[in-house]
C-alpha cells in the first residue's frame, strides 16, 4: 500500500512579517520547509539553470555571479509585462523543485511550503492549509525600514503588490502572530505543529 502524502501547510506573510523566522522554527521542530526564495536564488544564482533563459529575455542581467539582481530588478520594476514575463521563466521551475522536495520528503508527515506571494500568485490551491505570519502594523513597518538599502517608497511599492494582510489573515486557516515574544510565538508554532500532526 502506498504511503499517504504529507500533509502540505502553505507559510506566508507579507513583508517584515517575520515569516523566515517562523520558517526557522518549524524546521527546529523537525518539519521539512520548502523555502521558495531560497529555490529562486539557487537557480539564478552561479552556475543556475534559469541563467541562459533569463539573460536571452534580459540581456546583460547576468553574469559569472548569477543574475545581477540590481540590473534585473530595474529592468522588471512598475513593469508588470517585464515581471510577467520573468515570472514565466522562474515560476515553472520552482514549482518543479517544489515537486521534487515533495518525493524526497514522502516519510514526512507534515511538510512546510514557504511560500511569500502564496494568495498572489494562486498558490493556496496546491496546500492542505495554509498559515499567515503577521504583526501590527507598525511593527511591520520598523522592521523593514530598517533593511539596508530600503525606503518609505520602496516600501509602499512592495506592499502594494501583496495581499493586504487584513485580507491575508480573514483567508488564512492559521493566523500566527509575530508580535508578540519570540519565545511566545515559538509556544504558537509548536503548538501548530502538535495540532497538525494530530490529524
Amino acid at each position: 500500500m502506498s504511503r499517504a502524502k504529507p500533509f502540505i501547510l502553505g507559510l506566508t506573510g507579507s513583508i517584515g512579517m517575520g515569516k523566515s523566522a517562523v520558517a526557522a522554527m518549524f524546521a527546529d521542530l523537525g518539519v521539512p520547509v520548502f523555502d521558495a526564495d531560497a529555490a529562486v536564488h539557487r537557480l539564478q544564482g552561479p552556475g543556475g539553470l534559469l541563467l541562459p533563459a533569463i539573460e536571452a529575455a534580459f540581456p546583460g542581467s547576468t553574469g559569472p555571479g548569477g543574475v545581477d539582481r540590481g540590473r534585473l530588478g530595474a529592468a522588471v520594476f512598475g513593469n508588470a509585462a517585464a515581471l510577467a514575463r520573468l515570472e514565466a521563466i522562474v515560476h515553472p521551475a520552482v514549482a518543479e523543485e517544489r515537486r521534487a522536495f515533495v518525493l524526497a520528503n514522502n516519510g514526512a508527515s507534515l511538510v512546510v511550503f514557504d511560500i511569500p506571494l502564496l494568495f498572489e500568485k494562486g498558490g493556496a490551491k496546491g496546500v492542505d492549509a495554509v498559515a499567515v505570519v503577521s504583526a501590527p502594523a507598525e511593527a511591520q513597518r520598523v522592521r523593514v525600514l530598517a533593511r539596508p538599502g530600503m525606503t518609505e517608497e520602496k516600501f509602499g511599492a512592495i506592499l502594494a503588490l501583496q495581499t493586504p494582510d487584513a485580507e491575508k489573515r480573514a483567508r488564512a486557516d492559521y493566523v500566527i502572530d509575530t508580535g508578540t515574544s519570540l519565545a511566545e510565538t515559538r509556544t504558537t508554532v509548536a503548538a501548530l505543529v502538535d495540532r497538525l500532526l494530530a490529524g
